[in-house]
């Protein structure tokens, strides 16, 4: 009996080793998440980055105006459009944020949510989705006699897509779709309002930035918003942007030259009417803390 045993028990026996030598022989892959951007927004866009659980952020950003009229209102400094912003980390992929900017007298509510992480050994890169409906209060019914609430809304959905490429270099690339329920502003060759109105309500943009290190808290940053389906007649332009990032302790503080006074994605990505050739830029700011 005392045999039969262990002849049952040496085949269990040898895989248990087998399983212990297989263990030491394999290399352990390490799959740390890997983070390619500091701060919530590239400049103008939003990047991968989002708020961790319970986090707070509280944002602040100023775009002035155009720099081309020298010590007239001290290069734009005289004239603020301001963006104040609060963003909540709700789980530690999905962020909430709501904000108000003066730009359009602008109410903004999104939600931003990890799809999938860049891995040191694994996945190459970070997808994250975004969505967002934005409200314009500066319309007047005095204006508009037939204006109802639908009329003020703007909807955005992005798919942001980054990899760290290195520890110096981040990229981004956001394919953008928004529909403006009311496309106003799109004229002829005298200026004059064209109707009907030539451009789609529902647009396509797609966005590209980047992030190079320069120091241990200085950053180089810059994004471009290519527009797909603008009418031609149409008075905007695509948004650029180039600033840097500085990071200190509880906030980043990211400074930037922009041909958009707008802050909220429909707004720079739609009605962008800066031209940097004719000296339409923008400095700016956007101070981030968290709490």
């Amino acid at each position: 009996m005392k045999y039969l045993l262990i002849t049952l028990l040496v085949p269990f026996y040898m895989l248990s080793q087998n399983d212990l030598l297989s263990e030491i022989d394999t290399k352990k892959v390490d799959t740390k998440s890997t983070s390619a951007f500091k701060s919530l927004k590239i400049v103008n866009f939003e990047s991968t980055k989002l708020v961790g659980k319970g986090d707070l952020f509280f944002v602040v950003a100023h775009r002035f105006d155009y720099v081309k009229n020298g010590f007239e209102d001290f290069f734009g400094i005289d004239d603020a459009v301001t963006q104040i912003k609060f963003a909540y980390g709700l789980t530690e992929g999905v962020t909430l944020h709501i904000s108000r900017t003066g730009f359009q007298k602008t109410y903004d509510a999104g939600i931003k949510y990890l799809l999938v992480s860049q891995k040191s050994d694994g996945f190459p890169l970070t997808i994250v989705g975004f969505n967002s409906v934005a409200i314009n209060s500066e319309m007047k019914k005095q204006f508009f006699p037939l204006l109802e609430f639908k009329h003020r809304l703007t909807y955005v959905s992005q798919l942001l897509v980054s990899r760290k490429v290195s520890d110096k270099l981040s990229l981004e690339l956001a394919p953008t779709f928004f529909h403006e329920n009311v496309v106003r502003d799109i004229l002829d060759s005298n200026n004059n309002v064209i109707t009907p109105n030539p451009q789609e309500n529902s647009q396509l943009a797609i966005g590209i930035g980047g992030r190079y290190k320069l120091a241990k808290r200085w950053s180089l940053n810059m994004d471009y918003g290519a527009h797909l389906n603008r009418a031609s007649q149409s008075i905007y332009k695509n948004p650029i942007s180039i600033g840097v990032d500085l990071e200190t302790g509880g906030h980043v503080f990211q400074m930037h030259f922009t041909n958009s006074r707008a802050m909220h994605e429909s707004g720079f990505l739609g009605q962008t009417t800066g031209e940097w050739t004719k000296g339409e830029i923008s400095f700016g700011f956007n101070l981030v803390r968290v709490f």
